[in-house]
């Protein structure tokens, strides 16, 4: 538009003056175009051209310029004439912008609006032509995401390869990318050459195995697609980088051959990995994997054949293929078994695991024992190896073979175990297995040789000794010698291996008893008692305990009091140093030999000996023997000082039973008072509200020999002592009343029962009558000659001295009734025959 023909309106002279005289200022150009913002388009576009015709360079000019041209042809459509002087703008605007990525950036999205494809890749390549490299990073995404919204695969590609020699971090985008246009073989060449990348780190946080995975994925899944790898080398190269995933790595291999139509191939693959894995994950994988396969080629053979016909040869390939499913299925405990022997080929619970699977097929049995021999190391295996010897020896002795068992039980006592109990356990069977054949020479033989003493001599423990040099010490093989030669040998030989047995100090207090025995059973009680004597002299408390007992029972049964003196220093060499668990029984024993054939009081004596000595749990036990002894020996009046100090010793639970029967004692020999006192000295470690029992023991001896005072006294004494023991122990007597689910309100009973109890007193006196003393049984201190109504008047008399602990509930029952008193004469009955003096 010719500049003589622009209109001018009176606020644009102003901004006009401000121009003319600052023509080159971009501000005053930018107030101005503010201004005539609300203008007509052609209006602010010429006010546009004119600041650019001034400012060429200004970037601010030009990005508010195309940026208001784009605005004005938005809702246009795309077609539309205006929408290429836009675009010639932006090209006017790149003669002097083309180091602007955002002017580039934003040209681009406008052709990419418009759906030019080719002019906008052009301009694209111009723009990364343009702009230096350090900011092609904000070009290329757009560039990346404008290739991939078109289906112009070849085009992409060639971009991305582009992209990523400035940027190969971002492999895994154009491998996706490629993927999902179907272009496998390149996918597979890249991303086999980030897997080959040590240095490579995705940006998705995907590790090298996992990136590994999704190679072998796409081979084994795509083998028609991809030619340009070696699929099964590059997989197996896996099996050796990655051992612990090699139940996925065999299974990816054996899908690749299974999908490219090689299936023998496959199942080729699949023995191989279940003959390799050397873990039950491993196997599991591919051993399900592997039975998908045969169910599926059996499944497509059977929809085959029922499709065209049947064919003898189809029903043959069918039936061959059916055999081979179900053999797999068989074997599958034995390809587990194999796992596990090459995880640990030191298993010897596996291999007798094997040996078992193989039952009925003598062959294989005997080749799996022969392998289990010659792998199996005795310093690492897992149990005991010395069983793989004995089982192997005992399936050919099941089969007749004798000669064969002794020649690997043979072979067997030359290994080089690590203890010597298993060397010691392949001789006992070596001598077993020829006494099963009645061999009875021959298996003396074998276990004397096994007995002799080695060339060089060892300690049973020093593990650097050989075995064979440790094992005349062995307690096992020396244990069934004795029990052959008691059998099967003389008396001197037998005598000799035991004295062998002492010697060797490997002897057990059995082993000592044993000897004993055999000597006492050929009529050497001498011998036998020598025996015992060593074997005390070998060990000490507790193990010789056993040997005690057995030797003073069998001196007891044999001498009884012949050697009385003898005896007695035997029990007291016994109970020298003997520990208070074991004192009982030997005390007991001596007190039986002393009553029997000593004196009672070295009896008696010996009783109050062992009453200190046992365990104190054992006291009252023992206490209880002493007094029943006492009393049978010297009558019921010596068990007195007995039952004192019982009570003196004992714990408070057993020192009450001991009080309830001295008393129940004193009672029976009418000694009430004696009775009463012994009641009274219990009664302080008898708290009322834990030993109701007790209590009610005495209050039932006070009603059956007391009078009112008495029964008073008694419930004056459980008062005070009850009060003791809330001074003392009232928070833990309460938790464990609590415990017991004695509830809140037994402080509140108790004092209900004692009032009770006064009460009842009443009805005791005025019953009192009805229970005539009988002297000659017992003696009773009651009134004689008063009468029922005035005991009953005398307990509603009020004692001064009484402790008043009514009801806590009831403030009426505290008070005392008022009882008019008045006086009258005595009646003379009262003082019967005493009234004349």
């Amino acid at each position: 538009m010719p500049e003589q023909e622009i209109a001018f309106e009176e606020d644009d002279l102003q901004f006009e003056e401000e121009i003319l005289r600052n023509p080159y200022s971009v501000k005053c150009w930018m107030r101005y175009i503010e201004s005539k913002l609300s203008a007509p388009a052609h209006i602010l576009n010429l006010i546009y051209e004119r600041a650019l015709k001034e400012l060429p360079g200004s970037y601010k000019l030009w990005y508010a310029y195309l940026k208001q041209r784009r605005k004005q042809v938005k809702r246009r459509c795309i077609t539309d004439l205006a929408f290429e002087e836009v675009n010639n703008c932006h090209e006017r605007a790149l003669v002097f912008m083309h180091k602007m990525p955002r002017i580039w950036l934003d040209y681009c999205q406008f052709l990419m609006d418009q759906c030019k494809i080719t002019r906008s890749r052009r301009t694209f390549d111009r723009a990364l032509r343009a702009l230096p490299i350090t900011q092609h990073y904000r070009i290329w995404p757009l560039y990346l995401r404008f290739v991939r919204a078109h289906s112009l695969p070849e085009t992409a590609v060639r971009v991305y390869r582009r992209y990523l020699k400035l940027c190969p971090e971002n492999a895994e985008e154009y491998i996706e990318y490629l993927r999902s246009v179907d272009r496998l073989d390149e996918a597979a060449s890249r991303l086999a050459t980030i897997v080959n990348q040590d240095d490579f780190v995705s940006k998705e946080g995907k590790s090298n195995y996992q990136l590994w995975q999704e190679l072998c994925t796409l081979l084994s899944q795509h083998p028609s697609s991809i030619r340009s790898l070696d699929s099964g080398a590059i997989i197996r190269g896996g099996l050796t980088r990655f051992t612990d995933q090699r139940g996925k790595l065999w299974c990816a291999l054996a899908e690749y051959h299974t999908r490219s139509g090689h299936f023998e191939k496959a199942r080729d693959v699949y023995e191989e990995a279940i003959q390799t894995v050397t873990t039950v994950r491993d196997f599991t994988q591919v051993f399900d994997s592997y039975a998908q396969f045969e169910e599926s080629i059996i499944a497509a053979k059977m929809e085959t054949v029922s499709e065209m016909g049947k064919e003898e040869e189809d029903d043959l390939d069918l039936e061959l293929r059916l055999a081979r499913f179900e053999q797999l299925m068989e074997r599958r405990p034995l390809l587990l078994n194999a796992v596990l022997l090459r995880q640990n080929p030191h298993n010897i619970h596996e291999w007798h695991k094997r040996v078992q699977l193989y039952e009925g097929k003598p062959r294989e049995i005997i080749n799996t024992y022969t392998e289990a021999v010659q792998t199996v190391n005795p310093a690492k295996a897992t149990g005991k190896p010395h069983t793989l010897w004995v089982s192997f020896a005992k399936f050919y002795e099941d089969n007749g073979q004798i000669d064969d068992a002794r020649a690997i039980l043979q072979r067997a006592t030359q290994v080089q175990y690590t203890h010597v109990d298993d060397l010691a356990s392949v001789w006992c069977q070596f001598g077993e297995m020829e006494l099963r054949h009645e061999n009875y020479e021959e298996a003396l033989k074998i276990l004397r040789k096994a007995t002799a003493v080695p060339a060089r001599k060892a300690e049973y423990f020093d593990a650097s000794e050989p075995v064979q040099n440790r094992l005349y010490k062995s307690l096992k093989v020396w244990s069934m010698l004795a029990d052959l030669e008691e059998s099967l040998g003389t008396f001197k030989s037998t005598k000799a291996v035991y004295d062998r047995i002492i010697d060797l100090r490997i002897a057990t207090p059995q082993i000592i008893i044993n000897y004993a025995l055999f000597l006492e059973e050929h009529n050497y009680f001498e011998e036998s008692f020598k025996a015992y004597e060593r074997g005390i002299a070998l060990f000490r408390w507790p193990n010789v305990y056993d040997i005690w007992s057995t030797y003073l029972s069998k001196f007891i049964a044999r001498y009884g009091g012949k050697k009385l003196e003898r005896a007695r220093d035997l029990f007291e060499q016994a109970l020298d140093g003997c520990p208070r668990k074991f004192a009982k029984n030997i005390f007991l024993l001596y007190a039986k030999l002393e009553e029997e054939h000593g004196l009672a009081r070295h009896a008696m004596a010996l009783y109050e000996r062992a009453t200190q000595a046992v365990e104190p749990g054992e006291q009252y036990e023992m206490f209880n023997i002493y007094i029943k002894r006492a009393a049978e020996i010297y009558g019921v009046t010596h068990t007195r000082s007995i039952y004192e100090k019982a009570i003196e010793i004992l714990a408070d639970d057993h020192a009450r039973e001991m009080c309830l029967r001295f008393a129940d004692m004193e009672c029976k020999l009418g000694e009430i008072d004696r009775a009463r006192a012994v009641y009274s000295y219990c009664s302080q470690m008898c708290d009322p509200r834990l030993t109701s029992g007790f209590w009610q023991t005495w209050r039932d001896f006070e009603v059956r020999h007391g009078n009112e005072d008495t029964l008073r006294e008694m419930l004056r004494v459980k008062r005070s002592v009850q009060a003791k023991y809330n001074t003392q122990g009232t928070f833990l007597v309460s938790q464990r009343l609590r415990a017991e689910g004695g509830g809140a309100n037994d402080d509140g009973k108790a004092a209900d029962e004692m009032q009770a109890l006064e009460q009842r007193a009443a009805v005791v006196a005025a019953e009192a009558e009805k229970d005539k003393p009988q002297m000659k049984e017992k003696i009773l201190f009651v009134r004689s000659d008063a009468s029922r109504t005035e005991l009953a008047e005398l307990t509603l008399q009020n004692n001064p001295d009484e402790i008043n602990i009514g009801d806590e509930d009831s403030e009426e029952d505290m008070e005392p009734d008022e009882v008019q008193l008045e006086q009258k004469s005595v009646p003379s009955s009262v003082f019967s025959g005493l009234a004349d003096d």
